[in-house]
């Protein structure tokens, strides 16, 4: 049972943007460009160019794509499916993600008052000290929180209601859930199809000093990801996995480059995994 392979986890990361809508700038545009309506509205930065700001956010979108690279999905509500064996490698980088996060924001709020003050000068008209929130506001906007709940099953259904109902609702749930389970195991399928499918492209490119590092790197990392992550345990996914493992052994993107023979033969290979979908 998937139940007892697999959990949900939610992550919630929200940020303050930093940007705000003038309205006196948007119409003052629209005026001097004669339209009829509101042709468009100006979103000014309030703190341009702030490191500070932007380390909250680098940090926050960088949590995010990992959070999806290492999850399956799951719920429409946000939920994320996390297979039990990626759990001890996702639990302690999330813990770390959080103490980045938290620390980012805290130099952050530090330095809120001085960053305004700096924004009055670059911002010059544009400048409103009413569109700033406070700091306690801030605070409130920044916010990283997870939890990880287990999957429940269709025998989860007590309800005050005869056995044929309960029957029918289970039905529908078990449904419900193995369309889940499949959609987050074609994930799996689409992330390395897409993966095989940028490296067949790259390697059939004439100019073969586009090959970058990660064109191997990347692959051999969804690999090893891919070990974790097929949750079904799904033979051919892992037929497929072998196949890549097998055809990147000791390859690197320079092996590629100097030698026609190699990326030819790398690209037949993979060719040959591709049909396999």
């Amino acid at each position: 049972m998937i139940q007892n392979s697999a959990m949900q986890i939610d992550l919630n990361i929200s940020v303050w943007m930093g940007r705000k809508m003038d309205r006196k700038v948007s119409q003052e545009v629209d005026q001097n460009k004669n339209t009829k309506t509101r042709g468009g509205n100006y979103h000014k930065a309030l703190l341009p160019g702030m490191k500070e700001l932007e380390r909250v956010h680098s940090i926050a979108n960088a949590i995010r794509q990992w959070h999806y690279e290492n999850t399956l999905p799951w719920s429409d509500s946000g939920s994320r499916l996390l297979p039990t064996a990626n759990f001890f490698t996702y639990k302690p980088k999330l813990t770390e993600f959080k103490q980045q996060f938290d620390e980012a924001c805290e130099a952050f709020y530090a330095a809120y008052p001085n960053l305004i003050s700096a924004a009055a000068l670059a911002l010059g008209d544009l400048f409103n000290r009413d569109d700033y929130p406070t700091l306690d506001e801030v605070r409130h906007k920044n916010r990283m929180n997870y939890s990880f709940s287990p999957l429940p099953s269709s025998g989860d259904f007590r309800i005050d209601a005869p056995e044929a109902a309960q029957r029918e609702l289970r039905e529908q749930y078990e449904q419900h859930f193995e369309a889940k389970v499949q959609a987050a195991q074609r994930d799996l399928w689409e992330r390395l199809h897409e993966c095989l499918t940028h490296m067949s492209n790259k390697l059939a490119g004439e100019d073969k000093q586009v090959f970058r590092d990660t064109l191997v790197t990347n692959t051999t990392e969804l690999c090893e990801m891919l070990t974790r992550l097929n949750v079904t345990n799904d033979p051919k996914l892992e037929e497929a996995r072998r196949e890549v493992e097998k055809a990147l052994v000791g390859l690197t993107a320079n092996d590629l480059r100097k030698d026609d023979d190699l990326r030819h033969d790398t690209k037949r290979r993979v060719d040959e995994i591709l049909s396999m979908f």
